[in-house]
């Protein structure tokens, strides 16, 4: 058995702003700080090399301790691709792989967002505990994604 496992997490939301304000509201700093993570009141910042192999950085801050979220760009495809690495080093060297596509679907933008999420398994783990696990992680990220989305909803289409 390999130390890790791999889940996908898949999710659509259709937002009523253009395509490219979608796609930019994913790399632009002062918009990120605000839905990525979690809430510009938390965020204490957010940094990026918005190019292909460019990296990104969001600090947020809760309950007195510094959570980093970082990764690199690995494709952009300006209005309609962007795929990038995520990990938070302070708890796994793990690093998944995030896509996220835009499209234009009667003057909105359908976003499909593609999560693989990399599981590390504990040593003594058995096959039940490990289908647990993924199962969690799946509902977990799922759920926080979710979270985020209604905020970048409410944000671009407010600016909108």
């Amino acid at each position: 058995m390999s130390d890790y496992s791999t889940t996908t997490v898949e999710m659509t939301r259709l937002i009523q702003a253009p395509v490219e304000m979608v796609f930019d509201a994913w790399l632009i700093p002062d918009v990120m700080r605000k839905w990525l993570f979690t809430t510009e009141e938390t965020n204490k910042s957010a940094t990026n090399e918005p190019v292909e192999g460019g990296t990104w950085e969001i600090i947020d801050h809760r309950e007195g301790t510094d959570y980093r979220g970082i990764g690199s760009y690995v494709k952009m495809e300006r209005p309609t691709t962007l795929v990038f690495t995520f990990k938070m080093p302070q708890f796994s060297e793990s690093e998944d792989t995030i896509q996220v596509t835009f499209a234009e679907q009667e003057n909105n933008c359908l976003m499909t967002f593609t999560h693989e999420i990399i599981v590390p398994h504990e040593p003594e783990w058995t096959k039940k505990d490990i289908e647990k696990a993924l199962h969690e992680y799946n509902i977990q990220t799922e759920q926080g994604w979710s979270m985020m989305f209604d905020n970048l909803k409410q944000i671009v289409e407010v600016s909108y």
